[in-house]
């Protein structure tokens, strides 16, 4: 696990940071396009405002990590991400808080702000890497949103200044998760993930000399190209998938079409199967995050 954390370490610094700057970045833009509400605005209103971007920044990397990571690795990974924005934004207000002030409440308030984020935006179903009408859906309630905190509710200015803020972030966050990832030795990251069976009732060979047991074909290592997870909260269940980064490069757009058309279909049909399996009483047990 320690070597999985050092793995780690660049993107989650990297991501951090970026996520400080883009919401700093997206206020004042959002500040800008409707300036009669910007003069009225308290510092209360800016922060919250602030923090309804973090929120959403949060919930997009929480999205695109899944595409990246090892299924076992992602909560981890997301916990250390609040970890590291709220350290990064101590630095920040250092100055502003002073040597006497107490900088647990910046770990509290985003520690806050990420439950807020599962609870308002983790209702939507989407696959955050493609164009969609759920996906614009979502983005038109983040800008909404941000215009009712702004106070100015209805403006579509400000509400299409949000949209374009946090639109701009995805490809961001994900240029960071496919260059810092791609640039790590095979077998660090989720790039070279080895994929996961599920169980059997015989104990697999163990390892020997220190290498790792070749599969049926006599190759050490697989590569998880295609991944689908499930998620229960509440009585909902949410099924995603997602591609290699760069098997995901490799396709044509017709067979990009082709392969999205087919795995539509089969996580219909694996979300069913496991919504009924996480919801009986003699799984009760699977109500967490599981491979589907």
């Amino acid at each position: 696990m320690s070597a999985s954390k050092d793995s780690y370490a660049d993107l989650l610094q990297e991501l951090a940071a970026m996520m400080v700057a883009v919401a700093g970045e997206s206020v004042t833009m959002v500040k800008r396009s409707a300036p009669d509400a910007a003069l009225k605005l308290k510092s209360k209103q800016e922060w919250d405002i602030y923090l309804e971007f973090l929120k959403v920044l949060f919930n997009l990397t929480d999205r695109l990590s899944v595409l990246h990571l090892p299924i076992q690795e992602q909560p981890l990974f997301m916990d250390r991400l609040e970890d590291h924005v709220a350290q990064h934004l101590k630095s920040i207000l250092a100055p502003a808080l002073g040597p006497d002030s107490d900088d647990m409440e910046v770990t509290v308030t985003i520690g806050k702000a990420v439950a807020d984020s599962r609870q308002r935006y983790e209702r939507f179903r989407f696959l955050v890497t493609d164009d969609s009408p759920a996906r614009a859906d979502y983005l038109k309630v983040v800008g909404e949103r941000i215009a009712e905190v702004l106070g100015a509710t209805g403006n579509g200015l400000v509400t299409s200044a949000a949209t374009l803020c946090i639109s701009s972030a995805i490809p961001a966050i994900q240029a960071l998760f496919n260059g810092v990832l791609s640039a790590k030795p095979a077998g660090q990251t989720a790039t070279s993930e080895t994929t996961q069976a599920a169980p059997t009732p015989r104990a697999q060979p163990a390892q020997q000399e220190g290498r790792p047991t070749p599969d049926s074909t006599g190759s050490a290592h697989e590569i998880k190209l295609v991944s689908v997870m499930s998620t229960v909260s509440g009585e909902e269940v949410e099924t995603r998938w997602g591609l290699h980064p760069r098997f995901r490069q490799d396709l044509s757009q017709d067979e990009s079409k082709e392969l999205t058309k087919l795995m539509n279909r089969v996580t219909q049909i694996l979300g069913e199967r496991y919504a009924t399996v996480a919801f009986s009483s003699d799984w009760a047990s699977w109500n967490q995050i599981g491979h589907a």
